[in-house]
C-alpha cells in the first residue's frame, strides 16, 4: 500500500479550485481532484472575525509530493495565507491507492503522457 494522503484546500471560489485541481491532475501531483463549490467559512484572520463563501478542492496523491502539491498551489492560490493542510491515509482499496501512486509517476520513457 502506498502512503496517500489527501490535501484539503480552501479556495476563494469554484473557479480557483477548478484551476488548481485541472492544473495539478495535468502535472501528476495528484491523481484527481474534488471541488466542492460552495462552503461557508467562518475564521479569524488580522484580528478581526470573517463569514465567507469559499470553495474546497480535495487533492488526492502520494505522501512524498505533498512539498510539492504545497508548493504549486501556493503558486496558483489568490490568498495570502491559504489553507492547505496534507491529511494521510491510513487505509482503504488496495487497487484505488494503486491507481494514485500510478497516475502521479512520472510517464515511462517513450509512453505518451495523455494528461
Amino acid at each position: 500500500m502506498i502512503d496517500a494522503v489527501f490535501c484539503y484546500v480552501t479556495c476563494a471560489d469554484a473557479a480557483e479550485a477548478r484551476t488548481i485541481a485541472f492544473t495539478l491532475v495535468e502535472e501528476r501531483l495528484v491523481a484527481s481532484a474534488n471541488v466542492i463549490p460552495a462552503v461557508s467559512s467562518v475564521y479569524r484572520w488580522e484580528g478581526r472575525i470573517h463569514e465567507a463563501s469559499e470553495a474546497v478542492v480535495i487533492l488526492k496523491t502520494r505522501s512524498d509530493l505533498t512539498d510539492a502539491v504545497t508548493t504549486r498551489v501556493r503558486a496558483l492560490h489568490s490568498y495570502e495565507c491559504p489553507c492547505i493542510v496534507a491529511l494521510s491515509v491510513t487505509g482503504g482499496d488496495p487497487d484505488y491507492l494503486a491507481w494514485i501512486a500510478a497516475e502521479t509517476a512520472e510517464p515511462l520513457e517513450g509512453e505518451p503522457d495523455l494528461a
